[in-house]
């Protein structure tokens, strides 16, 4: 089918709004609900609801994530957004988003609505991961009184995000071992020149590191774990909320350990933002015709 050009973006962080920038240099005309920040100078309508989003443009991108909750659309204005979509989308519309809830999917498959969702593109996965290491490694940074060169480091997983990390430290000559469950991982790490354990043998040694970063989605230092680390350790946690950490034991003991989430809206928003609108266009033009 044959898309409009214009474009509605609602909620999220300044990715968006170096979305919308790029959109317009672009020449497309851009609708806004609730950007954190205004788009100034520029020909840009904001609007007073998603209804009205809804409305006047096709191709509508929400955040990174699309909803925590399918009800908040940013942190300052609440709205039904599963009951908002369940109303005004329809077959014309094209759906953009990242992590966008299965509710919100089905409804979008039952009404024949082409839905994208940025998070399950593993080129763009894989692009986020180089920010979402710098991101980790400044956090590191800001939270500790000590270099990161020479510093043992460990990196709980070795996925997407753990590889870049693993990799960045390494080249800031710090001392990195790398812990994860699959053998064949542990290979290519080791290939690389990394120290390796195996996830379920770390607890004897992390009294040995002086940083930790977890990248892996589920409960992995739990307080038997925390009760063994380094007093003055500092945990970086980029996995997705709620983390990898039992943050109420390393709160109570005192234990710094940091869930740091959105890392490439906050630290690289135009360079994250430059690699979605890139596949934003890849989409529209697949999609038109």
């Amino acid at each position: 089918m044959s898309y409009n050009r214009k474009i509605g973006i609602f909620g999220g962080d300044k990715r968006q709004v170096y979305m919308a920038l790029s959109l317009l240099n672009k020449g497309y005309n851009v609708c806004s609900y609730k950007l954190i920040d205004q788009v100034e100078h520029v020909n840009h309508i904001a609007v007073d609801g998603l209804n009205q989003l809804f409305n006047t443009c096709q191709i509508l991108i929400g955040p990174v994530p699309l909803t925590k909750d399918l009800v908040t659309v940013s942190e300052d204005k609440v709205c039904d957004l599963s009951k908002t979509i369940i109303r005004f989308i329809n077959k014309k519309h094209m759906l953009i988003g990242g992590m966008i809830p299965s509710e919100i999917t089905d409804i979008c498959n039952k009404k024949g609505v082409f839905c994208y969702d940025f998070m399950k593109d593993e080129k763009i996965a894989i692009m986020n991961a180089v920010s979402t290491a710098e991101g980790a490694i400044m956090e590191a940074i800001k939270n500790s009184d000590r270099n990161l060169h020479q510093s043992n480091c460990l990196v709980l997983g070795y996925g997407r995000c753990g590889k870049v990390l693993a990799a960045k430290l390494k080249g800031l000559d710090a001392h990195v071992t790398v812990a994860a469950r699959n053998e064949e991982s542990l290979a290519y790490a080791q290939a690389i020149g990394f120290n390796t354990v195996n996830l379920y043998k770390i607890k004897p040694i992390l009294n040995s590191f002086q940083y930790i970063f977890n990248t892996i989605p589920s409960l992995i230092l739990d307080s038997t774990c925390l009760e063994s680390v380094c007093p003055d350790v500092v945990i970086i946690d980029i996995a997705s909320a709620p983390g990898g950490v039992d943050y109420a034991y390393a709160l109570n003991h005192g234990i710094n350990a940091k869930l740091c989430l959105g890392l490439p809206g906050k630290v690289a928003p135009k360079a994250s933002a430059d690699i979605l609108v890139t596949e934003i266009e890849a989409r529209i033009k697949e999609r038109s015709g």
